[in-house]
């Protein structure tokens, strides 16, 4: 059990189920669903892009079951490091827990960059000092400088405990739902089903242009395996939310594909800055209620870089204990019991990330997904081999229908891999996507190397903590 004998009085159990969902819930809906509508609408068409969210929610939800069993079964700090460290090994467990840092840090960057841009929706004028030009986008020194504040503010009320994280959470999901709720009762006043027309554009090829976002849009539930150790609910129970979050979440993307489908015509939307923004204030006939709407994706912003900000320096702790990353990232603030160390890191980079300008969302977001499925793709195998591997371990949550759900888990997350390669509809692109992959793999690539190889087991992490001991006495 490595590192979980000490961690039980490292961290303090605080969080209520409501706070795990809020957690989850508010670190799937984050901001992209208010920027990328427009696109996914033209992509896909109003019922095509639907029918994206609910495919990819279906998949989410098999990734999700697994994730629900493993949680309940190993509700340890660092979720699916623990889970594929037994499973598979050392070095496949460093691959995914490395993958997944990138996929969080991405998420966390890109909500640095998307508040000043939401905010420069409520205040047009807010541009002063260019400073220069990346890829095309002019960067101001009042929009850099509204992205590093929003950093410090969140990284600061991480670093003093889970427990304010958690209470901010909460307020700002409520208020989002409220927003979600205005949505849909204005699409019943003023949406047009015409608008709505077409229904399906591009065919297969338009569903799968929106499904290749869905692993960025969807990642979030598993955050609640990273704070493992500070949840306060049965294990079983701790299974069942990790479920109920993504069906939530799925929900609420299909509702805001439908609602600002009925908003405005498709040729509008597609070409509005915030589609959402737009369509709310055409469905309400009132720019107030599209102010209204940015304000609940400021919120979104908030509660999805709140929710990583968590679970990525949860995740590099529990790497920094088991030997993987340097000792630093271990290091648990004597009086806030927070990883302090790992969320100063996390923090800094989502502070330099404005300076590279918006362009940096779509990189973002095409880098993050698809390191995220790499992840998703180590858990779910990793759930199949337990399953047939450690028969009698104890699963609080069980899964029925076993082996049978991880399978086609892992292969839908494999097929959603397959989309990021060259030739593909969301290929990523050339130079900058690789170079996000090339530079974070190319310092993995050191890390791995000096990692003792362990293999899989139910004592891998005893182990791989004492062969790193080893090796640094001899050094």
């Amino acid at each position: 059990m490595g590192h979980t004998d000490s961690a039980d009085s490292n961290f303090t159990r605080v969080l209520g189920r409501w706070d795990v969902l809020a957690v989850a819930f508010g670190a799937m809906i984050g901001f992209g669903w208010i920027v990328l509508t427009g696109g996914f609408l033209q992509d896909a068409g109003t019922l095509g892009a639907a029918l994206a969210f609910v495919v990819g929610g279906i998949i989410m939800a098999l990734v999700g079951l697994t994730y629900a069993e493993l949680v309940s079964a190993m509700p340890q700090a660092g979720g699916e490091h623990n889970y594929v460290l037994r499973g598979l090994g050392s070095r496949s467990a460093f691959v995914c827990s490395w993958s997944l840092v990138l996929g969080y840090i991405s998420v966390v960057a890109f909500e640095a960059v998307a508040l000043p841009q939401t905010v420069l929706f409520l205040a047009p004028d807010m541009l002063a000092g260019k400073l220069w030009t990346v890829a095309g986008y002019e960067v101001y020194a009042s929009w850099v400088a509204v992205g590093v504040v929003g950093a410090l503010v969140i990284t600061a009320l991480n670093y003093v405990g889970v427990r304010p994280a958690a209470v901010f959470q909460t307020f700002a999901v409520a208020f989002l739902l409220v927003v979600g709720a205005l949505l849909v009762f204005g699409s019943f006043i003023g949406g047009d089903t015409d608008n709505m027309t077409p229904l399906f554009n591009d065919g297969a090829g338009g569903v799968l242009a929106v499904l290749v976002a869905v692993p960025f849009l969807f990642v979030g539930f598993d955050v609640i395996p990273q704070s493992a150790e500070e949840i306060n609910l049965p294990f079983k129970q701790i299974g069942k939310l990790v479920v109920v979050s993504v069906l939530a979440a799925a929900s609420f993307y299909v509702l805001v594909m439908l609602t600002v489908g009925s908003s405005l015509p498709m040729d509008v939307l597609a070409g509005s800055e915030l589609s959402a923004a737009d369509g709310m204030a055409a469905l309400w006939s009132s720019e107030t209620m599209g102010d209204v709407l940015v304000v609940g994706g400021i919120a979104g912003i908030l509660t999805s870089w709140n929710g990583f900000m968590i679970g990525a320096s949860r995740l590099l702790y529990a790497m920094a204990t088991s030997g993987m990353v340097p000792s630093w990232f271990g290091k648990m603030h004597p009086s806030y019991r927070t990883p302090s160390n790992a969320i100063l890191f996390v923090g800094g980079l989502s502070i330099v990330a404005p300076l590279f300008g918006r362009q940096m969302l779509v990189w973002l977001v095409d880098a993050g997904g698809f390191v995220i499925v790499i992840a998703f793709f180590f858990v779910t195998v990793t759930f199949v081999l337990l399953r047939s591997r450690e028969p009698e371990m104890e699963r609080p949550f069980r899964v029925s229908g076993g082996s049978g759900v991880g399978v086609a888990a892992a292969v839908l997350t494999f097929g959603l891999g397959i989309l990021f390669m060259p030739g593909m509809p969301a290929a990523l692109v050339w130079p900058y996507e690789w170079l996000i992959l090339i530079v974070w793999w190319g310092a993995g690539a050191v890390l791995m190397l000096r990692l003792p190889r362990v293999g899989p087991g139910p004592d891998a992490e005893r182990q791989l903590v004492e062969a790193v001991r080893t090796r640094s006495s001899r050094d």
